[in-house]
């Protein structure tokens, strides 16, 4: 959690955009879950955070293997969008690929050129000073401690004209948050909707396109 100490009172700031405009989203099982007014993300107190040692145990639990045809048809909802926007010759970033890259992989195979990055399985922080013309964010954005500091790093990343692919699932409905798969996941700590992409794009003079359930696609101008 973000804190700025006051005279009597702790203002909290969303983890997503930094709007103060904050409060208390729900309380389950234990732990406190924050909304932002704002941008609409929702996200867990970082007290409830799994250390870095339990959060790779649980990806290690992950069963994506590179060529298993059936993990390849789920990412195809991001890869087919993504691929209709690049010309050849492009270099990408599969950002937070985890333990089996296969999205790497499947664009390895029609030709792009890839990097590939994961705090836990391929930490190469060098690409971090690289430039990208594209960089893929496959279930990955959901697991960010820290997204406003995340999106501004992809942001560096990301040349002129580049696209930053995203596949999460969206929170269409605050009534089913209490009981939805997607937040009973302990890796899982920020949950967004189509306003919170539109507002991360805003912030940093991108375009926001939603061309699937679930992707977004973050276009960064040509200056």
């Amino acid at each position: 959690m973000i804190f700025k100490g006051f005279i009597g009172f702790i203002k909290v700031y969303c983890r997503v955009c930094y709007s103060n405009r904050v409060e208390i989203f729900a309380v389950i099982d234990s732990k406190t879950y924050w909304q932002c007014i704002y941008c609409s993300a929702k996200f867990l107190d970082e007290v409830h955070f799994l250390s870095q040692d339990d959060e790779r145990a649980h990806y290690c639990t992950h069963e994506n293997v590179i060529d298993d045809h059936n993990y390849r048809t789920f990412l195809s909802k991001l890869y087919t969008p993504l691929k209709h926007r690049l010309s050849t010759h492009k270099i990408g970033l599969d950002y937070g690929c985890g333990p089996g890259p296969a999205l790497c992989a499947m664009l390895e195979e029609d030709g792009y050129e890839m990097q590939k990055f994961d705090p836990f399985f391929y930490p190469n922080k060098i690409l971090f000073s690289k430039q990208f013309d594209f960089i893929t964010c496959s279930e990955t954005v959901e697991h960010f401690h820290d997204p406003f500091s995340e999106f501004e790093l992809l942001d560096k990343m990301l040349n002129p004209s580049g696209i930053l692919g995203i596949m999460t699932n969206f929170l269409t409905d605050d009534s089913l948050f209490e009981n939805w798969y997607y937040r009973r996941d302990p890796t899982h700590v920020v949950f967004y909707a189509k306003t919170t992409f539109q507002i991360i794009a805003e912030q940093r003079g991108w375009i926001c396109e939603f061309p699937d359930k679930n992707i977004a696609l973050l276009i960064k101008p040509y200056l």
